[in-house]
């Protein structure tokens, strides 16, 4: 990554401040979907960033990335790949991907219903299968084959028929059939990717169409991009980023286009979790992968309120939670993945002003407590997360009955406590004197995940 002022010359041209609807969206959904959805296989050993590299490719908990880890000698999933499906050719997961309960209104209303603002599918992942007849891809995508549907067009429809926001993943730095370096198995990406002019061309043409056809408010791209089209010239990406901000005003581009240009960082999982300043997004699976993974079982999902605890840590500190689901082959929403956004929805739908359209908030005014993931910090503290509307302190706090909070009591009007749905709540300073508020937390708010409690703030804060 790169500083601010360390952007390329040629780039510097799209630096404006993010979008508001970014800053203020607060969750959008990601969509992994491809071939790898056919044998949806992975061993879910846990979360990115927790293992070193080298484990980590060989026993990868993607199932999107079946076609790279089938490759690695002694893997499970190259055992796997053997036993069931006889070493067959990757490709033969694309005609055998029909897509046929595909539903897209049905998922639009599940993600609007939980609190999405954006939706981003990918359109191009590391085995190059295209989910649109992309430019010169020779049949090789989902209108020619398998499906037999444009997917790319038929979710942008109805992300917006919802009235969402959207995006368009694009893998630029890998693409195991134009250029196949064989099986990752490390660290570096660097000798692993296409850089070549030719491939660069293949790589603008697609996302000049995705802008032209669908007028994406977000480029999500994928580890990097080719190098011949980093410089000024006729294949740089300075051209492909002039036609997205023209279609697309109040576009966005994420960090992952190498050093070139970004209007907000990401990170992954538990990888990069330490940002906290700019506009920034953490994108992670339901679950330990993004592709569909039979094998994960409810151990490996994320909750309803589980995913509210972790999306109001990101909301918290500034980002935005991009929470993926991986439908099955045939085009449904596993009953985990489902059950963990109707959970969401659920909780969104009392408590969604403590997400949307918030700001940080000081920590002289008030600070988190736990850890995410955890009912405490190893002090007996309760998980407590702050966010701002206005004049309104919201408190989201993982517990009922009497809390102790970590906020200064003269920041805020004690009387105003009261829950999002208007319930008064009893609020009085702590023992320890004004760096504390205790209140009293209704029961039935923590039904679907944390209650919030909020205040009016004072004139201190």
């Amino acid at each position: 990554m790169f500083a601010d002022d360390a952007r390329p010359e040629q780039y510097r041209r799209f630096e404006r401040p993010v979008p508001s609807w970014f800053s203020e969206a607060g969750l959008g959904i990601f969509i992994h979907w491809g071939a790898y959805s056919v044998p949806a296989w992975a061993e879910p050993i846990g979360e990115l960033g927790t293992f070193d590299a080298e484990y980590w490719f060989a026993h990868n908990p993607y199932a999107e990335w079946y076609a790279n880890t089938i490759r690695i000698e002694g893997s499970s999933a190259a055992q796997h790949h053997r036993e069931v499906f006889g070493g067959a050719p990757y490709d033969d997961f694309l005609d055998a991907w029909k897509a046929e309960d595909f539903d897209p209104d049905d998922w639009a209303s599940l993600f609007a219903r939980a609190g999405a603002r954006y939706v981003v599918p990918t359109t191009k992942h590391h085995d190059g299968i295209c989910l649109w007849d992309a430019p010169g891809t020779e049949g090789r995508n989902t209108v020619a084959r398998g499906p037999r549907r444009d997917l790319v067009g038929e979710i942008a429809a109805a992300t917006r028929r919802a009235g969402l926001r959207f995006g368009t993943y694009y893998s630029g730095g890998l693409d195991w059939h134009v250029a196949d370096f064989g099986p990752l198995t490390g660290t570096s990406f660097d000798g692993q990717r296409p850089k070549d002019e030719e491939y660069t061309r293949y790589a603008n043409a697609h996302v000049r169409d995705l802008v032209e056809r669908y007028a994406p408010d977000v480029l999500w791209n994928d580890i990097e991009w080719p190098d011949a089209g980093k410089p000024e010239g006729p294949l740089s990406l300075v051209g492909v980023l002039e036609d997205f901000y023209a279609a697309a005003p109040e576009g966005v581009v994420n960090d992952r286009f190498g050093a070139t240009h970004w209007d907000f960082r990401t990170s992954e999982y538990q990888q990069g979790r330490d940002l906290e300043s700019g506009a920034w997004e953490n994108c992670r699976g339901i679950g330990y992968s993004f592709g569909y993974n039979q094998v994960e079982g409810p151990e490996h999902h994320l909750t309803g309120p589980g995913a509210v605890k972790h999306l109001l840590d990101v909301v918290s500190r500034g980002g935005n939670l991009l929470l993926d689901v991986g439908p099955t082959a045939s085009g449904r929403i596993p009953e985990l993945q489902r059950r963990c956004l109707e959970g969401l929805a659920d909780w969104m739908a009392v408590n969604s002003a403590a997400v949307h359209g918030t700001t940080t908030v000081e920590e002289s005014v008030a600070r988190p407590s736990g850890q995410q993931g955890h009912d405490d910090d190893g002090s007996g503290a309760t998980w407590v997360r702050w966010t701002r509307s206005g004049e309104v302190l919201n408190s989201v706090v993982d517990a009922s009955g009497e809390v102790a909070l970590p906020l200064t009591a003269s920041a805020v009007e004690l009387g105003s406590a009261r829950l999002l749905d208007g319930t008064p709540v009893s609020a009085r300073e702590g023992a320890g004197g004004e760096a504390s508020v205790v209140v009293d937390v209704p029961q039935s708010a923590v039904q679907h995940g944390p209650a919030v409690v909020a205040f009016t703030l004072g004139a201190r804060a």
